[in-house]
Protein backbone atom coordinates (compact mmCIF):
# COMPACT_ATOMS: atom_id res chain seq x y z
CA UNK A 1 0.00 0.00 0.00
CA UNK A 2 1.27 3.48 -0.92
CA UNK A 3 0.22 6.75 0.65
CA UNK A 4 -0.24 10.31 -0.59
CA UNK A 5 1.24 13.48 0.88
CA UNK A 6 -1.30 15.97 2.14
CA UNK A 7 -0.14 19.58 2.08
CA UNK A 8 -3.17 20.58 4.16
CA UNK A 9 -1.70 18.58 7.07
CA UNK A 10 1.76 20.12 6.69
CA UNK A 11 3.26 16.78 5.74
CA UNK A 12 6.98 16.61 4.94
CA UNK A 13 8.20 13.07 5.53
CA UNK A 14 11.68 12.39 6.80
CA UNK A 15 13.66 10.10 4.48
CA UNK A 16 17.25 10.57 5.75
CA UNK A 17 18.07 7.44 7.78
CA UNK A 18 21.09 9.09 9.43
CA UNK A 19 18.87 11.87 10.78
CA UNK A 20 16.27 9.34 11.98
CA UNK A 21 18.95 7.40 13.87
CA UNK A 22 20.37 10.59 15.35
CA UNK A 23 16.95 11.60 16.70
CA UNK A 24 16.49 8.15 18.23
CA UNK A 25 19.99 8.33 19.76
CA UNK A 26 19.15 11.71 21.32
CA UNK A 27 15.88 10.26 22.61
CA UNK A 28 17.69 7.41 24.32
CA UNK A 29 19.92 9.76 26.32
CA UNK A 30 17.05 9.65 28.83
CA UNK A 31 15.29 6.67 30.35
CA UNK A 32 11.54 6.31 29.91
CA UNK A 33 8.94 3.58 29.96
CA UNK A 34 6.17 5.30 27.98
CA UNK A 35 6.67 7.02 24.62
CA UNK A 36 4.34 8.95 22.31
CA UNK A 37 5.23 9.75 18.71
CA UNK A 38 3.28 12.63 17.19
CA UNK A 39 2.67 12.43 13.43
CA UNK A 40 4.44 9.18 12.45
CA UNK A 41 3.50 9.74 8.79
CA UNK A 42 5.23 7.11 6.67
CA UNK A 43 7.01 5.56 9.66
CA UNK A 44 10.58 6.85 9.14
CA UNK A 45 11.12 7.29 12.89
CA UNK A 46 8.46 4.80 13.95
CA UNK A 47 10.32 1.76 12.65
CA UNK A 48 13.17 2.55 15.06
CA UNK A 49 10.95 3.54 17.98
CA UNK A 50 9.09 0.23 17.82
CA UNK A 51 12.35 -1.59 18.59
CA UNK A 52 13.29 0.31 21.75
CA UNK A 53 13.09 -2.39 24.44
CA UNK A 54 10.82 -2.26 27.50
CA UNK A 55 8.86 0.78 26.35
CA UNK A 56 5.10 1.13 26.00
CA UNK A 57 4.73 2.95 22.67
CA UNK A 58 1.85 4.91 21.09
CA UNK A 59 1.75 6.84 17.81
CA UNK A 60 -0.80 9.61 17.23
CA UNK A 61 -1.76 10.13 13.57
CA UNK A 62 -4.66 12.24 12.33
CA UNK A 63 -4.50 11.04 8.71
CA UNK A 64 -6.55 7.84 8.34
CA UNK A 65 -4.66 6.80 5.21
CA UNK A 66 -1.32 6.90 7.08
CA UNK A 67 -2.84 4.85 9.91
CA UNK A 68 -3.83 2.16 7.41
CA UNK A 69 -0.40 2.29 5.75
CA UNK A 70 1.47 1.96 9.07
CA UNK A 71 -0.80 -0.85 10.17
CA UNK A 72 0.14 -2.85 7.07
CA UNK A 73 3.81 -1.85 6.82
CA UNK A 74 4.68 -2.44 10.49
CA UNK A 75 2.58 -5.27 11.98
CA UNK A 76 4.12 -4.71 15.43
CA UNK A 77 2.40 -1.29 15.59
CA UNK A 78 -1.09 -2.79 15.69
CA UNK A 79 -2.99 -1.67 18.74
CA UNK A 80 -0.52 1.19 19.29
CA UNK A 81 -1.90 3.69 16.76
CA UNK A 82 -4.24 6.47 17.88
CA UNK A 83 -6.19 8.00 14.98
CA UNK A 84 -6.91 11.36 16.62
CA UNK A 85 -6.00 15.03 16.48
CA UNK A 86 -3.10 15.48 18.91
CA UNK A 87 -4.27 19.01 19.71
CA UNK A 88 -7.70 17.80 20.83
CA UNK A 89 -6.91 14.52 22.58
CA UNK A 90 -6.54 13.52 26.22
CA UNK A 91 -3.15 12.27 27.46
CA UNK A 92 -2.56 8.81 25.92
CA UNK A 93 -1.02 7.39 29.11
CA UNK A 94 -1.44 7.52 32.85
CA UNK A 95 1.75 8.78 34.50
CA UNK A 96 4.87 10.14 32.82
CA UNK A 97 5.58 9.79 29.11
CA UNK A 98 8.17 11.15 26.67
CA UNK A 99 7.09 12.82 23.41
CA UNK A 100 8.96 12.58 20.10
CA UNK A 101 8.13 13.59 16.55
CA UNK A 102 8.82 15.23 13.24
CA UNK A 103 6.02 17.65 14.00
CA UNK A 104 3.71 18.91 11.22
CA UNK A 105 4.96 22.43 10.53
CA UNK A 106 1.55 24.05 10.28
CA UNK A 107 0.72 23.19 13.91
CA UNK A 108 4.17 22.91 15.51
CA UNK A 109 3.75 25.93 17.81
CA UNK A 110 0.34 24.63 18.92
CA UNK A 111 1.95 21.26 19.67
CA UNK A 112 4.37 22.97 22.07
CA UNK A 113 1.49 24.72 23.85
CA UNK A 114 -0.37 21.38 24.07
CA UNK A 115 2.71 19.87 25.72
CA UNK A 116 2.63 22.74 28.23
CA UNK A 117 -0.92 21.65 29.15
CA UNK A 118 0.53 18.19 29.88
CA UNK A 119 3.77 19.35 31.50
CA UNK A 120 3.08 17.45 34.74
CA UNK A 121 3.21 14.21 32.71
CA UNK A 122 5.85 15.05 30.07
CA UNK A 123 9.42 15.30 31.40
CA UNK A 124 11.17 15.20 27.98
CA UNK A 125 10.36 16.11 24.38
CA UNK A 126 12.58 15.57 21.33
CA UNK A 127 11.02 17.34 18.37
CA UNK A 128 11.76 18.47 14.85
CA UNK A 129 10.41 21.87 13.89
CA UNK A 130 10.86 24.53 11.26
CA UNK A 131 14.23 26.01 12.22
CA UNK A 132 12.58 29.37 12.96
CA UNK A 133 10.23 27.78 15.54
CA UNK A 134 13.03 25.68 17.06
CA UNK A 135 15.19 28.80 17.45
CA UNK A 136 12.34 30.78 19.00
CA UNK A 137 11.72 28.02 21.55
CA UNK A 138 15.43 27.94 22.47
CA UNK A 139 16.31 31.66 22.28
CA UNK A 140 17.40 33.66 25.31
CA UNK A 141 16.43 37.18 26.40
CA UNK A 142 17.95 39.88 24.22
CA UNK A 143 17.60 37.85 21.03
CA UNK A 144 15.49 39.21 18.16
CA UNK A 145 13.46 35.99 18.05
CA UNK A 146 12.90 35.80 21.82
CA UNK A 147 9.18 36.14 22.49
CA UNK A 148 6.01 34.61 23.91
CA UNK A 149 6.89 31.04 22.88
CA UNK A 150 10.42 31.32 24.33
CA UNK A 151 9.25 32.58 27.73
CA UNK A 152 6.22 30.31 28.19
CA UNK A 153 8.19 27.17 27.24
CA UNK A 154 11.34 28.08 29.18
CA UNK A 155 9.40 28.76 32.37
CA UNK A 156 8.84 25.00 32.61
CA UNK A 157 11.48 23.40 30.36
CA UNK A 158 15.17 23.78 29.63
CA UNK A 159 15.48 23.92 25.82
CA UNK A 160 18.55 22.69 23.93
CA UNK A 161 18.95 23.25 20.19
CA UNK A 162 20.47 19.95 19.02
CA UNK A 163 21.07 20.17 15.25
CA UNK A 164 19.90 21.48 11.88
CA UNK A 165 18.15 19.29 9.32
CA UNK A 166 18.39 20.38 5.65
CA UNK A 167 15.40 20.37 3.25
CA UNK A 168 16.76 17.46 1.20
CA UNK A 169 16.28 15.14 4.21
CA UNK A 170 12.52 15.23 3.49
CA UNK A 171 10.01 14.23 0.86
CA UNK A 172 8.85 16.67 -0.37
CA UNK A 173 11.66 19.06 0.62
CA UNK A 174 10.27 22.00 2.62
CA UNK A 175 11.31 25.52 1.59
CA UNK A 176 13.00 26.07 4.94
CA UNK A 177 15.65 24.54 7.19
CA UNK A 178 14.50 22.41 10.11
CA UNK A 179 15.91 22.03 13.58
CA UNK A 180 15.71 19.41 16.34
CA UNK A 181 15.38 20.53 19.96
CA UNK A 182 15.19 18.82 23.34
CA UNK A 183 12.87 20.02 26.09
CA UNK A 184 13.77 18.81 29.59
CA UNK A 185 11.33 19.72 32.35
CA UNK A 186 12.75 22.09 34.95
CA UNK A 187 12.83 21.19 38.62
CA UNK A 188 13.34 24.88 39.45
CA UNK A 189 10.26 26.52 37.90
CA UNK A 190 10.34 30.20 38.97
CA UNK A 191 7.75 31.30 41.52
CA UNK A 192 4.79 33.16 40.00
CA UNK A 193 1.49 34.39 41.40
CA UNK A 194 -0.39 32.06 39.02
CA UNK A 195 0.10 30.50 35.60
CA UNK A 196 -2.84 32.51 34.31
CA UNK A 197 -1.30 35.82 35.41
CA UNK A 198 2.10 34.79 34.03
CA UNK A 199 0.63 33.90 30.61
CA UNK A 200 -1.37 37.13 30.50
CA UNK A 201 1.67 39.25 31.40
CA UNK A 202 3.97 37.61 28.83
CA UNK A 203 1.45 37.80 25.99
CA UNK A 204 0.55 41.43 26.79
CA UNK A 205 4.21 42.50 27.05
CA UNK A 206 5.18 41.02 23.68
CA UNK A 207 1.99 42.11 21.95
CA UNK A 208 3.59 45.57 21.65
CA UNK A 209 7.22 44.57 21.94
CA UNK A 210 8.57 47.86 20.52
CA UNK A 211 7.04 49.80 23.40
CA UNK A 212 8.50 50.10 26.87
CA UNK A 213 6.96 47.77 29.43
CA UNK A 214 5.34 50.78 31.07
CA UNK A 215 3.27 51.41 27.94
CA UNK A 216 2.80 47.80 26.83
CA UNK A 217 1.46 46.43 30.13
CA UNK A 218 -0.09 49.57 31.60
CA UNK A 219 -3.50 47.88 32.00
CA UNK A 220 -2.11 45.15 34.31
CA UNK A 221 -0.50 47.30 37.03
CA UNK A 222 -1.39 50.17 39.33
CA UNK A 223 0.11 53.52 38.16
CA UNK A 224 2.40 53.86 41.18
CA UNK A 225 3.99 50.46 40.47
CA UNK A 226 4.75 51.56 36.90
CA UNK A 227 6.78 54.53 38.16
CA UNK A 228 9.70 52.17 38.86
CA UNK A 229 12.58 52.62 36.37
CA UNK A 230 12.42 48.86 35.68
CA UNK A 231 9.43 49.55 33.42
CA UNK A 232 11.62 51.61 31.05
CA UNK A 233 12.80 48.26 29.65
CA UNK A 234 11.33 46.38 26.70
CA UNK A 235 9.90 42.87 26.92
CA UNK A 236 12.72 41.19 24.98
CA UNK A 237 15.36 42.01 27.62
CA UNK A 238 13.43 40.43 30.51
CA UNK A 239 14.37 36.93 31.58
CA UNK A 240 11.81 34.24 32.38
CA UNK A 241 12.55 34.88 36.06
CA UNK A 242 11.89 38.62 35.61
CA UNK A 243 8.45 37.93 34.16
CA UNK A 244 7.62 35.47 36.93
CA UNK A 245 8.67 37.93 39.64
CA UNK A 246 6.59 40.71 38.06
CA UNK A 247 3.38 38.65 38.42
CA UNK A 248 3.39 39.37 42.17
CA UNK A 249 3.06 43.10 41.43
CA UNK A 250 0.10 42.78 39.07
CA UNK A 251 -3.37 44.06 39.89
Amino acid sequence: MQYTLKKSLGQHFLKDEAICKRIVDELQQDTFTQLVEVGPGGGALTKYLLHIPNVDFRAVELDREKVQFLDQAYPSIRGKLINEDFLQMEPPFEGAFTVVGNFPYNISTQILFKILDWKEQVPVVIGMFQKEVAERAASKSGSKVYGVLSVLIQAYYNVDYLFDVPPESFNPPPKVMSGVIRLTRRDDVPAMSSERQFNLLVKTAFNQRRKTLRNAIRSLFEPEVLEDAFFNKRAEVLTVGDFAALTFKMR
